[in-house]
C-alpha cells in the first residue's frame, strides 16, 4: 500500500481526474477524499467518488453543466455522463460549528484549506487527501497518520473521540459498519467511547440508521458488524428488540442463545448471496420469540415476530414493498411438510403464501436451517421444493385468474349485479379447482355455481 501521487493516480478512474482538472484549470483546490481514497489505498474497488475543493458551490456549479447544487452543506452533485461512475459529488471545504443535536451541524463554515477540512472527518482512515493546490504539485495529504492506522486494520476517530460522537452519533454506527465491512479492528480508546455515549443515537433519524442497517446487512458476514453493535452497548439503543434475544436458551447448537442463532441465520443469507430482504427477515425473524417463551417453547412467535417487525420497520422508514414483504416472509416462515401431503395440500400451501414469495421463503427456510446448525436443505426442503414446482409447472389454477369463468359469466347466469356476492362465489369456485383441477371447465363450474346458489337460496 502506497501513497505516492503516482501509486494512486493510477487507482483513480480518468473520469474523476477530468474533474479535478476541470476545478484545476479554473484556478482552485481540489482532491480525492474519502471513503474513494480509503478504498483505492487498500486495493478495493471505490464506488462512490467525492471531491472536495476551495471553490464555493455556486462556482463549482458553473463549471459543470450537469451540476446539481440543493443542500446546506456545501455539496454539488456531478453527473459525469461515464456508466461507471454516473455521479461525483464534490464539496466545497469546510469547517463544521454548533453541533447541537447529535446528528448533524446547525452551521457550516466554509475554508480554504483541505487541512482544517480533514480536521472535521470522522475517522483518521477517512481523513486522506490526494490532489493539489492551484498550480502546485499533486500531493498525498495525511495529517492524521491514516495511512498508519490503514497498514495496521484500525479504525481511530480523528482526534477526541467522545467529541466526534458528540458531534453526529451516527459516527458510532458507521464505525461499527466500517469494522466489519472492511474487516478492521476499533482502537480501545475509540470502542470505549461509544459504549459511553451510546444513547446518543436515539437522536438519530429512522433513515439514517436503516442506510448503515441496508450497508452491514451487505458484508459477507454480518455477524461481525452485529455482534460489535451488541458488545458496545448499540443495539440496545437502536434494535431493544433484538438486544432481547441475548441469553435466551434456544434448544438449537449447543451452547450458543437465540442471539447466535440469529446470527447464524444471517451469516447463512449472506453466505447462499440472499438479497437484502431475506438478510433483513432472518434478522427479524425471530423477534417475536423472547416474549412468546413458556416452557420452553415459542408458541406463536411468528405472528407476534411479524407485528414486531412492522413496527421496527415503520421506525426506519423501511420502503414499504420491502416493509411488507419481510412482514409477511416473518409471518408464513413456521410452515412445515411432510412427504404424505397430498398435491391439493401442495397447491394450497402456494395460494397461501403467494407464488411471488415462495422463493423468498424458502430462501429464509435454508438461512434458518443454517441458523440451527443444519444443512440448508434440512427438513425434505429439496423434495418439498420440487413438488411445489411440479404443481406450478402443471398450469393449474392458482387464482381468480386462472377459473374457466368469471364475474361476467355469474352475473349474465344468476342477473346479478356487481356486489362482494360474485367475488365470494368465485372465490368458492376456485377453493374447489384447488382441491380438484379436472373441475375447472365452464360446464362443471357453472353447475357447481347453480348448486352453490340453490344451497344458498339466492336468486
Amino acid at each position: 500500500m502506497s501513497g505516492s501521487p503516482d501509486d494512486l493516480r493510477a487507482a483513480i478512474p480518468a473520469v474523476v481526474q477530468q474533474h479535478l482538472e476541470t476545478l484545476w484549470s479554473a484556478g482552485v483546490a481540489a482532491y480525492v477524499v474519502g471513503g474513494s481514497l480509503r478504498d483505492s489505498l487498500l486495493g478495493r474497488s471505490a464506488v462512490d467518488w467525492d471531491l472536495a475543493t476551495a471553490a464555493l458551490p455556486e462556482r463549482t456549479a458553473a463549471l459543470f453543466p450537469d451540476a446539481v447544487y440543493e443542500n446546506t452543506f456545501g455539496t454539488v452533485a456531478v453527473r459525469t455522463g461515464d456508466s461507471s461512475i454516473e455521479l461525483i459529488e464534490i464539496t466545497t471545504f469546510r469547517s463544521d460549528h454548533d453541533y447541537a443535536d447529535f446528528r448533524r451541524p446547525h452551521r457550516v463554515e466554509f475554508s480554504e484549506s483541505i487541512e482544517l477540512d480533514l480536521a472535521r472527518r470522522d475517522f483518521t482512515v477517512n481523513a486522506m487527501a490526494w490532489g493539489a493546490e492551484p498550480e502546485g504539485p499533486i500531493r498525498f495529504v495525511d495529517p492524521h497518520d491514516g495511512q498508519r492506522d490503514l497498514g495496521a486494520r484500525l479504525l481511530r476517530t480523528v482526534g477526541e473521540p467522545d467529541a466526534r460522537f458528540a458531534e453526529d452519533a451516527l459516527r458510532m454506527v458507521r464505525a461499527v459498519r466500517l469494522a466489519s465491512e472492511l474487516s478492521f479492528t476499533i482502537e480501545p480508546a475509540t470502542q470505549n467511547a461509544i459504549a459511553r455515549n451510546a444513547e446518543l443515537v436515539r437522536h438519530l433519524s429512522g433513515e439514517r440508521i436503516a442506510a448503515e442497517l441496508r450497508l452491514m446487512l451487505a458484508a459477507p458476514r454480518p455477524s461481525v458488524g452485529f455482534r460489535l453493535l451488541a458488545d458496545t452497548g448499540l443495539l440496545a439503543q437502536l434494535f431493544p428488540e433484538l438486544d432481547t434475544e441475548r441469553g435466551v436458551p434456544q434448544n438449537k447448537v449447543p451452547g450458543e442463545d437465540l442471539w447466535d442463532h440469529t446470527l447464524r441465520a444471517v451469516d447463512g443469507a449472506a453466505a447462499a448471496g440472499a438479497p437484502t430482504r431475506i438478510r433483513l427477515a432472518a434478522l427479524l425473524h425471530d423477534i417475536g420469540k423472547p416474549s412468546t417463551m413458556a416452557d420452553g417453547r415459542f408458541v406463536g412467535h411468528e405472528t407476534v415476530g411479524a407485528s414486531m417487525a412492522r413496527s421496527v420497520l415503520d421506525r426506519l422508514r423501511w420502503p414499504t414493498r420491502d416493509r411488507d414483504a419481510v412482514v409477511e416472509l416473518i409471518a408464513q416462515h413456521m410452515f412445515g411438510y411432510t412427504p404424505d401431503w397430498s398435491d391439493a395440500a401442495i397447491r394450497r400451501f402456494i395460494v397461501k403464501v403467494g407464488r411471488e414469495r415462495l422463493d423468498d421463503l424458502f430462501a429464509l427456510r435454508e438461512a434458518d436451517n443454517v441458523g440451527s446448525g443444519r444443512a440448508p436443505s434440512a427438513g425434505r426442503l429439496s423434495e418439498f421444493r420440487t413438488r411445489v414446482s411440479a404443481q406450478l409447472e402443471a398450469g393449474v389454477a392458482l387464482d381468480l385468474q386462472g377459473l374457466a369463468v368469471d364475474g361476467g359469466d355469474l352475473m349474465a347466469e344468476f342477473g346479478w349485479r356487481p356486489g362482494p356476492v360474485v367475488g365470494q362465489t368465485l372465490r368458492r369456485l376456485l377453493d374447489r379447482v384447488i382441491g380438484d383441477p379436472t373441475l375447472n371447465t365452464r360446464d362443471r363450474l357453472m353447475a357447481i355455481a347453480r348448486g352453490m346458489v340453490a344451497l344458498d337460496g339466492r336468486s
